[in-house]
């Protein structure tokens, strides 16, 4: 009697049993973000106005941490529910923000430079792989994880072109330490550069790693960077579904080997369109509708805003910077260039296409 009220079959325990394993993380989390908020007010009281914001202190702190001690089993599920979980429902409270008038006054020039630049950053990213000596299909999982939404387009592809999971470790190792870098180097590129929120949303869309990372990227400069920044991502990251189909026409599915075949010839529709997306686009609509409040726009900006920053916490508590060094030379010489290059190809977009 007692062992059926306690097994692990019934919903609530299992709700609970998460809940009891995620808190240490999460708390942890919590702590780095408060610890963050406070420098950042701290910083803000002594030199007049905060040159690093919460959402970067955050970050460094959380390396910081890592850096100095690895959290164990007990703090894991925690740190990875608050770096992907709370920043996925961030994205998705944006979408209460965003109205479908700002998607249509995005306009075809927005549509056909995402497209130019994600085809020729994938072109090049691939050129870049031959080049070094890397494996065809490393290659290719490098290119679409780099120019279409990181580990999720590698995810996504990897079962199209028959890539194992040694292939797909190697390929996303580095997402992590350079979205991180990302994440804190465009801010900076924004101000240096004298970018206009406008233009700095399309260029952070156009090359942040994530579609949750576009909105740590962006908050800091304005909200009009967040909202053209993730309108941006979103329409990059749809690019995966003709990328896919045109990779599993190429790729020679009937040739393959019938061990590699096995389960592969489709990657999972929660690749192709992650919940937060699909969450994302039904407050749009809803907001579109009517039926959000524009007087809830504001609080929902500031929660999906806390919500990012302890995030970001967890985001730095994740990463190992060894992580580097495991990966091989030739694979991080590949990754950063092609990273390079698609900030380049971003830029000269913007430019000509007059986006900014």
């Amino acid at each position: 009697m007692s062992q059926n009220q306690t097994s692990p079959a019934g919903p609530n325990f299992l709700t609970l049993s998460f809940a009891a394993e995620i808190i240490p993380g999460a708390l942890l989390c919590v702590v780095v973000a408060a610890a963050a908020v406070g420098l950042q007010e701290l910083e803000a009281r002594l030199l007049g106005r905060s040159w690093l914001e919460a959402l970067v202190m955050a970050i460094l702190l959380g390396a910081i941490v890592r850096a100095a001690w690895a959290p164990g089993a007990r703090w894991r599920l925690g740190i990875v529910f608050g770096a992907k979980t709370l920043l996925e429902i961030a994205v998705v409270l944006l979408g209460a923000t965003v109205s479908a008038g700002t998607i249509l006054g995005a306009g075809p020039a927005l549509l056909a430079g995402v497209v130019l630049v994600v085809c020729a950053s994938i072109a090049v990213s691939c050129g870049l792989g031959r080049l070094f000596g890397l494996p065809r299909r490393m290659a290719i999982l490098i290119a679409c994880g780099n120019s279409i939404c990181g580990n999720s387009a590698i995810v996504a592809v990897a079962p199209v072109i028959g890539a194992d999971g040694e292939d797909v470790a190697a390929s996303i190792a580095f997402t992590a330490v350079l979205g991180v870098a990302v994440v804190l180097g465009l801010p900076a590129l924004a101000i240096a550069w004298e970018m206009t929120p406008r233009a700095f949303g399309v260029f952070a869309g156009l090359t942040v790693y994530a579609v949750p990372q576009v909105l740590a990227a962006t908050a800091p400069i304005s909200s009009l960077s967040a909202q053209i920044g993730t309108l941006v991502k979103l329409i990059r990251v749809l690019m995966l579904v003709p990328v896919v189909l045109a990779l599993s026409l190429l790729s020679g599915r009937d040739r393959a080997a019938p061990s590699q075949r096995q389960g592969s010839a489709r990657p999972p529709l929660r690749h192709l369109a992650p919940w937060f997306i699909i969450g994302f686009l039904l407050l749009v609509a809803a907001r579109s509708a009517g039926l959000i409040p524009e007087t809830l726009a504001d609080p929902v900006s500031r929660i999906a805003s806390g919500l990012t920053i302890v995030s970001m916490a967890a985001l730095g508590l994740g990463v190992d910077v060894r992580t580097v060094a495991r990966a091989g030379l030739r694979v991080s010489l590949v990754v950063t260039l092609s990273l390079l290059a698609l900030g380049g190809a971003a830029l000269l977009t913007i430019r000509a296409l007059g986006l900014g």
